[in-house]
């Protein structure tokens, strides 16, 4: 990314300020809005980390400078009056303030259930870092935190060999078999990456790569 491109921000719109619509590189879900004057959109560029202006404390902050909740520049762009961002990111962690995968979330349907493509997944992905965070004694993620990485290790490959039994399966409840051991593997693997420091978002990145 070009500094560059803060010389081509009309930066008088809104009094030194520009509007940046962060969104998932992954998933193109809209993570937050937030503004940055120009010495923000500078550390932006050269951190690739996203830092913003606050307009109530009156400084630079980083986002998830006390989280830990980050948001790793993939790409930043322009739109055509020249004073509105639009950055792509890995979130590392939910982006929300409440824990939410995004400031726009739609949570919670009557049944509980949550709704939006890829939800479900970044809720969980939220859930484990949660785990990891926090370490409750009555959870399963956390004996599997306290059991190590060899052991996530070995139950991803438990779950592999599962999911390849049931999919070789003939009778009437093959199928729902099949996608419930999938949802095991996913699971595992989720844990398993974020021991590693790694997650979902990683691996997508990589597929993404691969369909180019």
């Amino acid at each position: 990314m070009d500094k560059k491109l803060a010389e081509k921000i009309d930066w008088e719109k809104i009094d030194g300020l520009v509007p940046a619509i962060i969104q998932d590189a992954n998933t193109n879900q809209v993570l937050m809005l937030g503004f940055m004057d120009k010495a923000a959109l500078i550390q932006t560029i050269e951190s690739q980390k996203v830092v913003f202006y606050s307009r109530t404390k009156k400084r630079l902050w980083m986002k998830g400078e006390s989280s830990g909740n980050i948001l790793n520049v993939v790409t930043m762009s322009l739109d055509c009056d020249n004073d509105t961002l639009l950055v792509k990111a890995h979130p590392k962690g939910p982006t929300c303030h409440l824990g939410k995968t995004s400031c726009f979330d739609k949570v919670d349907n009557s049944d509980g259930a949550i709704t939006g493509e890829f939800n479900v997944l970044t809720h969980l992905q939220a859930t484990i870092q949660s785990r990891f965070d926090k370490r409750p004694k009555d959870s399963y993620i956390t004996s599997l935190i306290e059991s190590g990485v060899a052991r996530m290790a070995q139950k991803v490959g438990e779950e592999g060999v599962e999911v390849a039994i049931a999919a070789m399966k003939k009778d009437s409840d093959a199928k729902a078999e099949l996608a419930e051991e999938s949802a095991d593997l996913l699971f595992h693997l989720m844990i398993l990456l974020k021991a590693q420091d790694l997650s979902l978002d990683d691996v997508l990145s990589v597929l993404q790569k691969r369909t180019r």
